[in-house]
């Protein structure tokens, strides 16, 4: 019993300790994926054992004690935290007690929606106008953070009832969650590493950390925003359903998530609702760590009433971190196609989002003095859908003393060559075009799909026919015979004809297709079509000069002189010598729109599939129109052309009264039927 009791013990130290970091420093030590297992861990500790449970376990209480900086501000009605559900099983065991305590079986209406990572505030207007707005703090006293709110832009200073002759009410306390937008997040973080400031570890922290400013005018550079949530108190309600309450919010001018809530009946349509959200989570422009769950009716929500530390109406469904705490073993150097040195942290394993994470990228060497990487280091490490894992934080407190910094060799790990550092850039690079790391990227691209679509011809298979010195370039490809290929590990003869097929078929390609191939610096698909679009042929493409290439709309001079550079190298004009004489004939392609194009000059970005064309395919249709494609929604942007599942551009697109075209929209304009 004694060991229990201490276990207990040191856990609620633990928590409380995290829960003044997370909430009150804005500076957590550790992942939420960890501090929601050690809440587990103590939950379930004084579930067995309810008489070593102390009244002032973190398990009873919402939040942390508010900072001393901030004036300290009352909550009317307490401003509690929400109970966590982890699978499946969690939320048909709420839904079961929810009817057990209604003492009704019939399915209850939920109202269910993106759970917000952000910063829980509470906004008080008298007569319509803003007067005071707090955080939540232990949930029962906040703190004052009334002008940093009024920084928000979607935050009314004044609202009214909008198609009433009513005058505003009395009173109305309206609960939101402060955020900030991933964009904005990373720009934040960019700026504060180049002021030798240490970054935010999430989004979330950066609101955090931006709203407690003392000083406002800090707080207005800050992009932040909010999305409302409920109400605390409220001189006259006539509302029926949170739902109900929701809309009206909007119609007097608060920003409420009305796009992504959705009302469901009984807990299987709640759990499939669910995870539609958390498939879609990388494509919202905020952060979203779970969804949250509310009977809809308002009458059933205060017969249901609350616990300690949180209402029985209402469940947060939380999804898999994207971040976690583990620790570096080791840092590695890896060099790229372009023979950039990157660092690479090899991890003590962690399952972050439902994958086992072993490295995580470190970018360069000026991140890692600016965040001071060691190995040795505890670090929370983040992953985000398909993007590379990275450390975005050290902790520092964890540290024993025995951790080594590191530092980026003066050569190459690859092929010993001196590396540079040229003017401008944060890495540092092996110039040794025949750097074997160099020459495997540079085979991997050139047989990629958006290149030479060298069908089969994977990494594993350019690796033994490096190892085997049968290809040390692109232009040796061209050489393989059905006995070379019969040579490698597990080639069988129908394999080998079927690669020898893909490497012939190659041989005829578009010029943009291959001026992508050669990997020349800056120069991706979207650069290789202008390119092909302004010379026509190769030859002429090869005999530019930097004026040549300023004159081109699209073209600056970062990418002009990395075009000059790589065709007055020797070594690159003899290969390109070798691929042409090896057979490829590069077909002629026009893709200069009609002089009455509707799209001429006209910039599109792409989000979620088409059905009619594949994404490759639709930004070929918009070059040969005179169009011209971007990745990212800007006020520049003229057209959203939306498909299937469409990401965070849309919300984005929304956000700037972007046009936005659906599939059958965007085949019109061009004139395909």
């Amino acid at each position: 019993m004694d060991e229990i009791t201490e276990k207990i013990h040191q856990l609620s130290e633990t928590i409380k300790r995290h829960n003044r970091m997370y909430y009150a420093l804005d500076d957590p030590e550790i992942s939420d994926g960890e501090y929601d297992r050690l809440f587990r861990e103590l939950l379930d500790l004084e579930k067995q054992y309810p008489e070593f449970a102390t009244p002032d376990s973190p398990t009873r209480k919402v939040g942390a004690e508010p900072r001393k900086t901030f004036s300290p501000v009352k909550h009317r009605v307490s401003m509690l935290s929400l109970e966590n559900s982890f699978k499946d099983q969690d939320l048909i065991d709420f839904d079961a007690r929810i009817k057990r305590f209604l003492g009704d079986d019939s399915d209850v209406e939920y109202v269910v929606e993106p759970k917000i990572d952000g910063l829980a505030v509470e906004i008080v207007y008298e007569k319509g106008a803003l007067v005071v707005a707090s955080t939540r703090g232990d949930g029962y006293v906040g703190e004052d953070v009334t002008a940093n709110i009024k920084t928000i832009l979607t935050v009314p200073l004044k609202w009214t009832q909008k198609k009433s002759t009513l005058s505003p009410l009395d009173l109305l306390e309206v609960r939101g969650e402060v955020y900030m937008e991933k964009a904005a997040f990373e720009e934040l973080n960019r700026s504060r590493l180049e002021q030798n400031l240490p970054p935010f570890a999430n989004p979330r922290n950066a609101a955090a950390g931006s709203l407690r400013q003392l000083d406002h005018r800090i707080t207005v550079k800050r992009p932040l925003n909010m999305f409302c949530y409920g109400i605390g108190s409220i001189s006259e309600s006539t509302f029926n359903t949170y739902y109900e309450m929701m809309l009206v919010l909007q119609e007097w001018g608060f920003r409420v998530n009305r796009p992504h809530m959705k009302l469901c009946r009984g807990a299987e349509d709640v759990i499939a609702t669910c995870h539609a959200i958390e498939e879609k989570r990388d494509q919202f422009f905020y952060e979203i760590d779970g969804a949250v769950i509310k009977v809809n009716r308002l009458d059933l929500q205060a017969r249901l009433g609350m616990k300690s530390r949180s209402p029985r109406w209402a469940m947060a469904c939380k999804f898999k971190p994207t971040q976690e705490t583990t620790r570096i073993l080791k840092i590695e150097v890896q060099v790229g196609r372009t023979g950039a040195l990157t660092p690479v942290a090899y991890l003590e394993p962690i399952e972050i989002g439902g994958v086992t994470v072993r490295r995580a990228t470190l970018h360069n060497p000026d991140e890692i003095n600016r965040k001071d990487v060691r190995e040795g280091d505890t670090v929370v490490v983040q992953r985000a859908g398909d993007v590379i894992p990275e450390v975005v934080k050290v902790v520092t407190s964890k540290r024993t003393g025995k951790e080594k910094r590191f530092y980026l060799p003066s050569h190459c790990p690859v092929c010993g060559s001196v590396v540079v550092k040229r003017e401008g850039e944060g890495i540092l690079r092996c110039e040794n075009l025949l750097c074997q790391a160099q020459v495997r990227g540079s085979l991997k691209h050139f047989v990629s799909k958006g290149a030479m679509n060298m069908d089969g011809l994977g990494e594993k298979i350019l690796d033994q026919l490096m190892a085997k010195e049968l290809v040390r370039d692109e232009a040796d490809l061209y050489n393989l015979t059905l006995e070379n290929l019969l040579t490698l590990d597990k080639i069988k003869e129908k394999s080998a004809r079927n690669l020898l097929n893909a490497i012939e078929n190659s041989k005829k390609v578009t010029l943009s297709k291959f001026i992508f191939s050669l990997g020349i610096r800056h120069v991706g698909e979207y650069v290789a079509a202008i390119l092909a679009d302004h010379f026509g042929t190769f030859q002429m493409l090869q005999k530019a000069q930097e004026p040549d290439l300023l004159a081109i709309e699209g073209i600056g001079p970062q990418i002009a002189e990395s075009i000059v550079s790589y065709f007055e190298d020797e070594q690159k004009r003899t290969l390109i010598g070798r691929l042409l004489s090896a057979g490829i004939e590069i077909e002629f392609e026009t893709t200069h729109a009609p002089s009455a194009s509707p799209v001429q000059g006209k910039v599109f970005v792409l989000t979620g599939t088409l059905r009619s064309m594949k994404r490759s395919e639709a930004k070929e249709v918009i070059v040969k129109h005179g169009g011209r494609m971007a990745s990212s929604v800007t006020a520049n942007t003229d057209f959203v052309v939306v498909g299937d599942s469409p990401g965070s551009k849309l919300g984005k697109a929304e956000s700037l009264n972007v046009r936005i075209l659906e599939e059958k929209d965007f085949l019109a304009l061009l004139g395909i039927s």
